[in-house]
C-alpha cells in the first residue's frame, strides 16, 4: 500500500483516477503535519486520520483539512506520555482506517533555551517527549506498516539532530537520538515494502517557535510540507529544508569542537 502520485497524462491517453492516500498524523494538530496533508491533497485524494490529545483541536484540524480538499477523515485520542496505550491506539487506527499509505510523526516539544540552567523538570520533559514518547510511537507505527507490507513513515526531525548546540543541548540531543533511531529502523525494514523518510528542517515559524528570534535560513510549515511531499514521490531517505542546510551542516558536522562551540548557534 503505497501512496500514488499522479503522472502527467499524454495526449489521447484516458484519464486515470488517482488512488486515495490514507494518511495518519501522529500529532494531529501539528501545523507542519496539517500542511503536509493539504499539499498531498493537491495531487490526489487524501483521507486523513488524526491522533492527538486535544479533542477540540483535532475536530478543528479535521474541519480545516476537509475545507482544504481532503476527504472526510477520522480522529482518536492519543496520550503520547502514556506509553502503555501506544500499541493499542496505533493498531486501532490502522484497523479503523483499513491501513495507511503514509504515517507522519509530528509530536515534539522545544523546551527552554537555557542549556544547563534550564528548569530540570522541563529538560526531562523535552527528553521524554522527543525521544522516549516519539521513539515508542515510531516503533509501533513501523510495526503496523511492516505488518501490512507497505507504506511510508515520515519523521519530522530537525537540523539540530545533526550536531546539538550548546545553547539548547537537551532538545538537540533528544532529537538526535530519535533521528538516529529512525535511520537505524529504516535499514532494519529495508526490503519489507516499508520506507522511512526523515525530514530535517531548520528554524520553522510555527506556534512552537513563537516568540523566538528566527535563525538564518528560517522556513515555514508550508515550505517543509512542500519539500516533504516532493520527496515522497522520490527515493530520498533524508530531506533538509531548506536544501542549502545539507551543505552547511556537512561542514559544521566536522568542525573541531573548540571552534564549533564559539559559533553563535
Amino acid at each position: 500500500m503505497n501512496a500514488v502520485f499522479p503522472r502527467r497524462r499524454r495526449p489521447g491517453q484516458a484519464p486515470v483516477t488517482p488512488k486515495t492516500t490514507n494518511l495518519l498524523l501522529l500529532g494531529g494538530s501539528s501545523e507542519i503535519a496539517l500542511a503536509i496533508a493539504r499539499h498531498l491533497a493537491l495531487g490526489s485524494p487524501v483521507r486523513p486520520f488524526l491522533l492527538g490529545r486535544d479533542p477540540q483541536r483535532l475536530a478543528q484540524a479535521l474541519e480545516l483539512l476537509e475545507s482544504a480538499g481532503c476527504l472526510d477523515g477520522d480522529s482518536a485520542l492519543l496520550d503520547a506520555d502514556d506509553l502503555t496505550s501506544h500499541a493499542g491506539t496505533v493498531a486501532g487506527a490502522f484497523e479503523r482506517a483499513g491501513g495507511f499509505d503514509v504515517v507522519v510523526l509530528a509530536i515534539g516539544v522545544l523546551g527552554g533555551q537555557a542549556g544547563l540552567d534550564a528548569d530540570i523538570d522541563e529538560s526531562l520533559e523535552v527528553m521524554r517527549v522527543n525521544f522516549l514518547d516519539c521513539g515508542s510511537l515510531l516503533l509501533h507505527a513501523l510495526r503496523e506498516l511492516r505488518k501490512q507490507g507497505a507504506g511510508t513513515m515520515v519523521l519530522l526531525s530537525t537540523v539540530a539532530a545533526e550536531r546539538p548546540r550548546a545553547s539548547n543541548p537537551v532538545y538537540g540531543a533528544a532529537k538526535a537520538g530519535l533521528d538516529a533511531l529512525a535511520h537505524g529502523l529504516a535499514d532494519a525494514t529495508a526490503g519489507t515494502g516499508v520506507r522511512v523518510l526523515v525530514v530535517r528542517p531548520g528554524f520553522v515559524t510555527t506556534r512552537m517557535t513563537e516568540g523566538l528570534k528566527p535563525a538564518p535560513l528560517a522556513t515555514s510549515a508550508e515550505e517543509v510540507a512542500e519539500a516533504t511531499v516532493r520527496a515522497l514521490s522520490g527515493n530520498a531517505h533524508t530531506v533538509w529544508v531548506p536544501g542549502r542546510l545539507r551543505a552547511i551542516f556537512a561542514l559544521l558536522r566536522h568542525l573541531p569542537r573548540a571552534l564549533y562551540r564559539r559559533l553563535p548557534l
